[in-house]
């Protein structure tokens, strides 16, 4: 079980000095936000939640982007002893009335009109909620809204900072701390009821694993309503880094070489971008692919042997100098100059991704978790890391397996139940062990190898089963594919529905004399047929036979988290999709 680590829970990060706690980017100039500054903000927040619910563990719902306020909220929520509830700004009218009445939520924090205009869709139907704040500037009239602006402009007493530090004081190590919904690929999404004993043993553990200290500074841009992104956010106020926000998506890649972080999360999808966006300058040069090839080569066979804990020789090890130098780091510093390292969750990331970065000198660390875990119980770390596997279990993490291979769990960092769902809960637990889901292994090292969610395995109609994330991450690592969807459950062989990069297939349209103008015309194209038939072929080659792709369709729709198509982590809606696509499905077989 966890030792009292100090500070005790995420609240106490008002013991940090008068250091950086933020880089926010405001009309083209980076600006600091210092500690003293920041507690000012979230202490005014807490007053005002402490002023606006009337009991203690009243629910704070936030429907907002990975920003400043976000940061504040979720401190100022745990201050004053409240439980915040994210709710991901994307969200239908349905999915955020629905979380909203089965949390009970009070205080409900917008960021724009945006999300005022959903709120104003479904406010009849949330009878809880009695108190709505906006975030950014906006034109209230009449409105009972409050602004944000107008909470941080009001003075709180000296009395009411000791009333906030009280309630500090009072929090203990299984408080309630925040509600997290998962983003439900099959079904209504569940509350994970998170403690401050399931972040601090997450943030010590994890973190600590990793070396992170005050002296670092990342760049964050993971959605905050994803526990992965979230423990950011709860690392933050306990290390004392510095971190920055990311301006938006589009602009992470000049923001990463503004801020120069020490490390960096981020989903694989945005890893996979960066090894499609190489790939695709180079695939049309034939001068430049031999020179980067000839480069990857050298750093394979530097690589192998100090992966062998063998000697390098001199002449090997100057190739693979000179191979960095002159073109692997242009990849390298793609992430700034002072780069430790990166972490991937919350998908599965394909080997053949952290392989080219390991060659091209950036550490790419892949970890596990689930919301129900607090994010990672598993995850390869800079002194410990083993390609293919999600790395050792952390801390206090103890792993089993089921007869069926299930991953089963017993951890400080996982939650004891669903908010209002004792049937889910009990469910979730087989002898006090967490039920993951997901069927895996461990290696002779000690190292965790995920297969496949357990549910998602195929079983052919030979008896075979096969695991549909390892063929859908082959078939995406050609840029053209976005998004797989693989069948074969119950059926003599497999086949694949994929769905295009849009933007890559008319860039490719373009550069091979195919009409661009229309999505329909490059896929009808006897040209982009060859293209998608030799990367199948290419992907079959390293299956087994009954792994193979038999048959395929290409499909004009993009798999998007506004078509619904995709959760918010970027997981294909497999259910949802097995319905809408059902008909096509059946036609190939």
């Amino acid at each position: 079980m966890l030792a009292k680590p100090l500070p005790y829970t995420i609240a106490d990060f008002h013991l940090r000095s008068e250091t950086n706690a933020f880089l926010i980017k405001a009309k083209g100039e980076w600006t600091k936000t210092s500690w003293t500054e920041y507690q000012k903000d979230i202490f005014k927040i807490s007053h005002f939640l402490l002023t606006h619910t009337k009991v203690e563990f009243a629910k704070v719902g936030i429907v907002c982007s990975t920003r400043y306020e976000w940061s504040t909220t979720d401190l100022a929520a745990q201050c004053a002893k409240r439980v915040l509830v994210p709710i991901y700004p994307a969200v239908t009218p349905e999915e955020m009335s629905y979380i909203i009445n089965h949390s009970e939520i009070e205080v409900l924090f917008l960021e724009n009109k945006n999300q005022v205009r959903v709120w104003e869709k479904i406010s009849k139907s949330c009878p809880s909620v009695n108190t709505v704040v906006i975030i950014d500037k906006f034109d209230l009239l009449d409105s009972p809204i409050i602004s944000w602006d107008k909470i941080l402009d009001e003075k709180i007493s000296p009395e009411d900072t000791k009333s906030i530090k009280r309630s500090i004081n009072s929090i203990k190590i299984d408080t309630m701390a925040s509600i997290v919904y998962t983003s439900g690929t099959t079904g209504s999404p569940k509350g994970v009821v998170l403690t401050h004993r399931q972040i601090i043993s997450e943030v010590v553990e994890a973190f600590n694993s990793c070396q992170a200290t005050a002296a670092d500074r990342t760049l964050t841009f993971l959605p905050f309503a994803h526990v992965f992104g979230r423990i950011e956010n709860w690392a933050h106020a306990h290390f004392g880094y510095e971190m920055a926000f990311a301006e938006s998506m589009e602009k992470i890649k000049s923001n990463l070489v503004e801020i120069n972080p020490t490390f960096v999360f981020a989903v694989p999808r945005i890893f996979e971008k960066v090894y499609i966006a190489v790939i695709s300058t180079i695939e049309n040069n034939k001068i430049k692919q031999m020179a980067f090839d000839w480069a990857l080569k050298q750093a394979k066979n530097k690589l192998d042997k100090t992966r062998k804990f063998e000697m390098v020789p001199l002449k090997d090890w100057a190739l693979a100098e000179l191979a960095q130098r002159l073109i692997l780091d242009k990849v390298k510093f793609a992430f700034g100059n002072q780069l430790r390292f990166c972490v991937s969750g919350g998908a599965p990331l394909n080997p053949v991704i952290a392989e080219f970065f390991a060659q091209c000198g950036v550490m790419l660390l892949e970890g596990y978790g689930l919301t129900e875990t607090t994010a990672a119980i598993a995850v390869n770390t800079p002194f410990d890391f083993q390609i293919g596997t999600v790395g050792r279990p952390i801390g206090d993490v103890q792993v089993k397996f089921a007869a069926d291979g299930e991953i089963l769990l017993k951890s400080d960092k996982i939650a004891t139940e669903y908010y209002n769902d004792p049937q889910a809960t009990a469910a979730a637990f087989e002898d006090g062990w967490f039920k993951t889901g997901d069927i895996g292994e461990l290696t002779p090292t000690g190292h965790l190898r995920i297969t496949d969610r357990k549910k998602d395995l195929i079983k052919t109609a030979n008896g075979k089963y096969v695991a549909p994330q390892k063929l859908e991450g082959l078939l995406k690592l050609n840029p053209l594919i976005a998004n797989v969807l693989i069948h074969g459950d119950q059926k003599k062989y497999i086949i694949a529905l994929l769905s295009l990069d849009h933007q890559q297939a008319e860039k490719w349209a373009d550069s091979n004399g195919v009409d661009s103008s229309d999505i329909s015309k490059i896929i009808n194209s006897p040209k982009f047929a060859d293209e998608i038939r030799h990367h199948i072929m290419k992907v079959n080659s390293e299956l087994a036979n009954h792994e193979s792709i038999k048959k395929y369709l290409v499909i004009a729709d993009e798999f998007t988290v506004e078509n619904g198509l995709l959760t918010h982590s970027l997981k294909v809606k497999r259910k949802l999709l097995d319905q809408k696509y059902h008909d096509v499905v059946e036609s190939l077989y």
